[in-house]
């Protein structure tokens, strides 16, 4: 997913790709890894359910904040983990 948010930013901003860099290099974070196989049943439908598998992902590693554009994850209405665009996340924290 971080290499995703790299190159949709630097097809789409790249003059924002500095920033992205730094919000990177300040702020700790874990990776975690998707499953190779998943019971899709057990986690909320989405519309692209290529994406379902991070979703699902998010859920199981218990994620608290989950940063992203995309809006077929914005529209969900999941308790946990707390679905923001970046720059919710930046007013917010």
């Amino acid at each position: 997913m971080i290499e995703e948010l790299r190159l949709v930013t630097e097809r789409k901003f790249p003059a924002k790709r500095k920033f992205l860099d730094r919000f990177f290099m300040e702020l700790p974070f874990e990776l975690v890894y998707t499953p190779k196989e998943l019971d899709l049943n057990e986690f909320p439908e989405m519309r692209d359910v290529k994406d379902s598998p991070i979703l699902a992902t998010a859920i199981m590693e218990g994620i608290d904040v989950f940063l992203t554009g995309d809006k077929d994850f914005l529209v969900l209405d999941v308790e946990t983990p707390e679905i923001l665009t970046m720059k919710e996340f930046l007013e917010q924290y």
